[in-house]
């Protein structure tokens, strides 16, 4: 760069003012913004570190044992089936979540669910006489047992 910069000023003098202050004017900004650049790099280097401390902190705090969750007593509370209910899954009293895995059990032994919508449960005759309709949504499902159980 210093060649280059001695060829022009020989060929006219005028005109070396003016591209040396264009040269100074544009190094200038470049000095001043790897200045700044410095600095962030070393605020940043000093916060890297303590984010790895906060996350080894973390784990230690999880070594707490937990509690299994109970089950809500009303789920488990044994209810009483309509005679047409317990054709299905048996005439023993049972707790709603015991109806509901039976009568999917049933419905898989039967291939009663829809080959197509998966969703849709097919009720054969025994199923007919507790959904009262011929195809069911498993979502309803639940809700049209409530009819059969004291």
């Amino acid at each position: 760069m210093a060649t280059a910069k001695k060829a022009p000023a020989k060929k006219a003098p005028a005109k070396k003012a003016a591209p040396a202050k264009k040269a100074a004017a544009k190094k200038a900004p470049a000095k001043k913004v790897a200045a700044k650049k410095a600095p962030a790099k070393k605020v940043a280097a000093k916060k890297a570190p303590a984010k790895k401390v906060a996350a080894k902190k973390a784990p230690a705090k999880k070594k707490a044992p937990a509690k299994k969750r109970t089950p809500n007593a009303a789920f488990m509370k044994a209810l009483t089936l309509s005679p047409a209910l317990s054709a299905v899954v048996g005439a023993a009293a049972l707790p709603r979540t015991e109806i509901v895995r039976k009568l999917w059990i049933y419905i898989k032994a039967k291939g009663l669910q829809d080959k197509v919508n998966k969703r849709m449960v097919n009720a054969d005759e025994k199923l007919r006489a507790v959904f009262g309709k011929a195809q069911v949504s498993m979502f309803e499902m639940a809700g049209l047992i409530g009819k059969h159980v004291k």
